[in-house]
C-alpha cells in the first residue's frame, strides 16, 4: 500500500546522490508495489515537489536496481538510461521519479493506493470517527526499512470539541488491521471497521467527539 491513485502520477522514487562510477545513484524508494521497479518501464524526472513531469518531457528508463544492505539498507540504487557517469549522477540528486498511474501493477486484493485513502471518513462500524490524513508505516532501527507484519496506521483527524481548543489535537493512529475491516468505498470515501472496544478510550474527549461527528454526518 503506497502511492497515490490511479488518477494521475505516481512517485516512485527520490533520488539522493551518486553511488558508483556507471552513474548509478543511491534513491529512497515511495514505493513497495512488487517489481515497480522492474526495467524498461517509462518514467519521468521532475522536480523534488512537482506531481507530474512538465508537457514535453522525454522519458527515462531504470536499466538495473538493487537494494544495498550495511547503511544504505531500506534505500534501493537505479542505473538509469542516459545516466553513465558520476557527473551525470549529480545532476539528478535530489529529483524525483514519476510513473503514469495507468502504467502501475495491478494491486493485490486487500491492498490500497495511500492516496485513494487519504480523505476518507473512517467509520467505527455506523459511528464516523474522523478523516484519514495520512498512511504511516511501522520501520525498523534505521528509520527507513518498513517492518513486513507491522500493519499500517491510519492517522485520522478528528472532530474539534466545542469550544475547539486553543492548539489541534494531533491525529489518532488506528492500526489498518484486516481483521477489523469491513469494507473500503473509495467512490464513497468511506472506511468502515468494527475496532476493538475500548481502542478510543484514550482519546480526550472521545465520546464527545464521537457525538459531533455524527451531528456533522446527519
Amino acid at each position: 500500500m503506497n502511492g497515490i491513485s490511479k488518477s494521475g502520477w505516481f512517485p516512485l522514487a527520490r533520488l539522493l546522490r551518486p553511488q558508483g562510477r556507471r552513474g548509478e545513484l543511491l534513491a529512497e524508494p515511495l514505493s513497495d508495489l512488487p517489481d515497480i521497479f522492474a526495467a524498461n518501464r517509462d518514467l519521468f524526472l521532475v522536480a523534488p515537489n512537482a506531481t507530474s513531469p512538465e508537457p514535453g518531457s522525454s522519458t527515462i528508463h531504470i536499466e538495473e536496481h538493487w537494494f544495498p544492505t550495511g547503511k544504505n539498507a531500506g534505500r534501493i540504487v537505479l542505473k538509469l538510461s542516459g545516466c553513465d557517469s558520476i557527473s551525470d549522477a549529480e545532476t539528478l540528486a535530489s529529483k524525483q521519479l514519476l510513473i503514469a498511474a495507468d502504467q502501475l501493477p495491478t494491486l493485490d486484493p486487500d491492498t490500497f493506493f495511500v492516496g485513494d485513502l487519504v480523505g476518507c471518513t473512517l467509520y467505527n462500524a455506523d459511528i464516523p470517527v474522523g478523516t484519514v490524513v495520512d498512511v504511516e508505516f511501522a520501520t525498523g532501527p534505521d528509520g527507513r526499512t518498513r517492518l513486513e507484519d507491522a500493519a499500517p496506521l491510519l492517522a485520522v483527524e478528528l472532530p474539534l470539541p466545542t469550544p475547539p481548543p486553543a492548539e489541534a489535537p494531533e491525529p489518532v493512529l488506528i492500526p489498518f488491521v484486516l481483521a477489523w475491516l469491513e469494507s473500503v468505498d473509495i467512490a464513497a470515501r468511506r472506511i468502515t471497521m468494527h475496532l476493538p472496544e475500548g481502542l478510543l478510550d484514550t482519546v480526550p474527549n472521545a465520546e464527545e467527539l464521537s457525538s459531533n461527528a455524527e451531528n456533522q454526518s446527519s
